[in-house]
């Protein structure tokens, strides 16, 4: 058992909420939002509203269960049982595979400020995505020390240009530039709703100090702190830097940029600034792919421990880490990045943040039901917390609803197929887990 000095605090506990919401999506996020003009702002404020009443149900949840380790999929478990557990961990695994190729994306975007050619020639990208995903995955395979040490260092590093240029990029605001406010060709309703769906993805990762309760010190509350704080923290940046970045780059020209933090701090501190700023993207994207490789080896190693999932991804080497699962994620993470680079960068970059939230909705969702399931159960309760336990599900409930209204057919559809490509897999591993316990029950003489 852990001691209490080795076991995570409050802090410790928000640097995971904020290091994995803000990652490297977010440097190429004012581009995508650009073709819908200022407008996009509101979407940031309600994707704000929906990320608060998420962390809300994880807090609650986190004081519900304080040890229950795995988070979502712990959750899940324990109120819908197995399967609901096993598509939740389902989700958490497709939408890692396609947070791996939008963070690739990201990095190559960085890069191109270096080599321009990445910008235009969809074959050296390729290549280039392909060699990023392939070494960081040996780099995982050598243990989590390795991993540990480069993610701490791009943490601080990706968070730096984004507070510098959006506290230093309030006095150069053009107010013009936010004009017209509309300029997506839909009504207002219809923008917020794709803006919001498109923003919401930078604020995955709220349940992540859930993830590891059984590690954190008076988890019950740390947990439920941590959450909240991280989503408040991330907020801000959020918005602060879109605000900025949006004042001061007139629209059209925004939309068809691959480095829109670099633009705006060329503008701010002249061209020798463009290279820092898309040095300390890079190396953001480059920290969080290394992290998120590791999780897409752990994932479904944790799950195969539960006998929910193929035994051979639990298979580890002599460092203790699952390379088998963790390279057959990243044969997937491979084909999402190329299947979709006949797009342009920023439209391929907005399909596979769509597909993230679509994957991440429906473990959302679960949980949400999941929660309200362990309040009915809670004896002695008074009426009026019953009423506000109702109330913070149903909306939280109608807001995920809300955005998979956004996604649109297309991206609503491989989501769906996704997610339930994975029934037969649930099949074979729970009827191979009754075989094996029926064996057990009766051995042969």
């Amino acid at each position: 058992m852990q001691t209490a000095d080795k076991k995570l605090g409050l802090w410790t506990s928000t640097s995971l909420v904020v290091g994995n919401m803000i990652g490297a999506g977010v440097f190429l996020m004012p581009a995508t939002l650009a073709s819908f003009g200022s407008i996009s702002l509101l979407g940031w404020v309600c994707s704000a509203i929906g990320a608060f009443l998420l962390s809300k149900v994880f807090a609650h949840l986190s004081w519900l269960l304080p040890a229950a380790n795995g988070g979502p999929y712990a959750y899940s478990q324990k109120g819908l049982g197995d399967f609901a557990g096993f598509l939740v961990a389902w989700g958490y695994l497709v939408s890692v595979w396609c947070t791996n190729a939008a963070i690739t994306v990201s990095f190559i975007s960085a890069l191109s400020t270096f080599i321009p050619a990445l910008a235009t020639n969809a074959i050296l990208a390729i290549i280039t995505g392909l060699a990023t995903i392939w070494f960081l995955t040996w780099v995982n395979s050598l243990g989590i020390f390795t991993s540990g040490v480069v993610q701490l260092i791009s943490t601080i590093l990706k968070i730096v240009p984004i507070i510098l240029i959006g506290v230093v990029g309030l006095f150069y605001i053009q107010w013009e530039n936010f004009l017209p406010f509309n300029t997506s060709g839909t009504s207002n309703i219809a923008a917020i709703t794709a803006t919001t769906t498109l923003t919401f993805f930078a604020f995955l990762g709220i349940e992540c100090a859930t993830i590891p309760s059984g590690s954190v010190t008076n988890s019950a509350a740390t947990v439920a702190k941590a959450t909240t704080l991280g989503t408040l923290i991330a907020t801000v940046v959020y918005i602060l830097s879109t605000v900025s970045i949006m004042g001061m780059i007139p629209a059209a020209q925004l939309k068809t940029s691959v480095t829109p933090f670099a633009d705006a701090a060329v503008l701010i501190w002249g061209h020798g600034a463009a290279y820092w700023v898309s040095a300390g993207v890079a190396i953001a994207a480059f920290g969080a792919l290394n992290g998120y490789i590791l999780i897409q080896g752990q994932l479904p190693f944790a799950i195969a421990k539960d006998k929910l999932f193929p035994t051979v991804f639990m298979q580890v080497n002599s460092k203790g880490i699952p390379v088998l699962g963790m390279v057959i994620s990243s044969v997937f993470v491979s084909v999402l990045m190329c299947m979709n680079y006949t797009k342009g960068l920023v439209d391929q970059f907005k399909f596979l943040i769509l597909m993230t939230t679509s994957t991440i909705l429906i473990p959302y969702i679960f949980c949400t039901a999941s929660y309200l399931i362990l309040r009915f159960k809670l004896p002695f309760q008074s009426n009026k917390y019953l009423a506000l336990a109702i109330l913070l599900a149903a909306l939280t409930f109608i807001f995920c609803l809300w955005l998979m209204i956004g996604l649109g057919q297309e991206t609503v559809f491989w989501g769906f197929f996704l997610t339930m490509s994975s029934v037969p897999i649930y099949v074979f591993a729970v009827w191979k887990r009754e075989k094996s316990e029926s064996n057990s029950t009766f051995p042969k003489s």
